[in-house]
């Protein structure tokens, strides 16, 4: 009896912990701009650091797209707190490896400007998602 519910125990330990492992987030981990020189008009290079890579299917040429949740309170609603994925804009991949890639900046979302975030670009814990537009 006791090897048997260990067993059953261990399985469904398995089980859970096999699910945590397939649902990741991919996101943008980190962000390295060149710097700024003091040139009228100068827009500095920016390189985005992303946790998806070739195992994920990402190669170099890939289109990302990237969102970015927003949560914001209801106080008509038991203070229910409500999540919004937003599209922020997409991301061209210059660079993989297996579980990572670099990517530099394609374009904004159409509605980017009228949408009000507190950073307006893409920032580090952004959301990323392979664009199959």
């Amino acid at each position: 009896m006791r090897f048997s519910c260990n067993k059953v125990l261990f399985s469904a330990l398995f089980i859970l912990l096999s699910f945590n492992l397939h649902a990741r987030d991919y996101l943008i981990y980190s962000v390295s701009e060149d710097i700024p020189m003091g040139f009228e008009n100068e827009k500095p290079a920016k390189n985005y650091y992303l946790n998806i890579g070739e195992n994920q299917g990402v190669d170099e040429g890939t289109t990302v797209d990237v969102f970015r949740t927003v949560s914001k309170l209801n106080p008509y609603d038991n203070q229910k707190r409500i999540n919004y994925k937003i599209k922020v804009g997409e991301l061209n991949i210059i660079h993989t490896d297996s579980e990572a890639s670099i990517a530099v900046f394609k374009k904004f979302a159409a509605d980017f400007e009228a949408t009000v975030y507190e950073v307006k670009n893409f920032m580090i814990g952004d959301h990323v998602a392979v664009n199959v537009d």
